[in-house]
């Protein structure tokens, strides 16, 4: 007689709603058209601070409990007041925190209880660009680096495996690597 037992796996991740999401999402596919928001104002020389609330989703507009900020400066080496994290040191954060909760989602999904998941983002940048010293010099990230270190109850392979799919479906991974049409423009 073999006894089957079951490990209930928590990783704080509600996949039962997440694949719901996916069969409402393939009978109204418009309702999958999302519009998410925030509002920059500046502080102080390069200080900003951003607020996000409202967001468009499922058909009509949402506002959440909490408006969350977040503050944005550049470092004191450019003659600057260091009150925050730069723009591109926010890219990156938002980099590891979606490939992060992307790990979490497909790890709940196939059973794998997490014990740690760190994302450790390094990003090569040539500030000559953004002086305008040569038009060559890009201005953004030449180069990205994402490193993990996790520890799980699943093989190498396996965890391998998590971070690929996360890959693959992390919005802001995608962000950095496809061109995205922006337009700015005054109000």
């Amino acid at each position: 007689m073999t006894i089957h037992t079951e490990t209930i796996v928590d990783n704080g991740v509600n996949t039962e709603a997440l694949i719901g999401a996916r069969g409402a999402f393939t009978e109204m596919p418009e309702a999958a058209a999302f519009t998410f928001r925030s509002t920059c104002d500046w502080v102080s020389g390069t200080e900003s601070s951003n607020a996000i609330n409202g967001y468009f989703g499922l058909g009509q507009e949402h506002e959440r409990e909490e408006t969350f900020t977040i503050a944005s400066d550049h470092p004191a080496v450019f003659a600057a007041r260091d009150t925050a994290p730069t723009p591109p040191e926010i890219v990156l954060s938002a980099l590891a925190s979606c490939l992060t909760g992307g790990v979490a989602a497909v790890a709940q999904h196939r059973g794998i209880q997490l014990r740690k998941v760190q994302a450790i983002v390094e990003g090569d940048i040539d500030v000559r660009g953004i002086l305008g010293m040569d038009p060559d010099i890009r201005n953004g990230f030449n180069s990205v680096r994402v490193r993990f270190e996790i520890d799980a109850d699943a093989t190498e392979e396996d965890i391998r495996a998590l971070v690929a799919q996360s890959q693959k479906r992390s919005a802001v991974f995608d962000l950095l690597t496809n061109p995205t049409n922006v337009h700015v423009d005054l109000a």
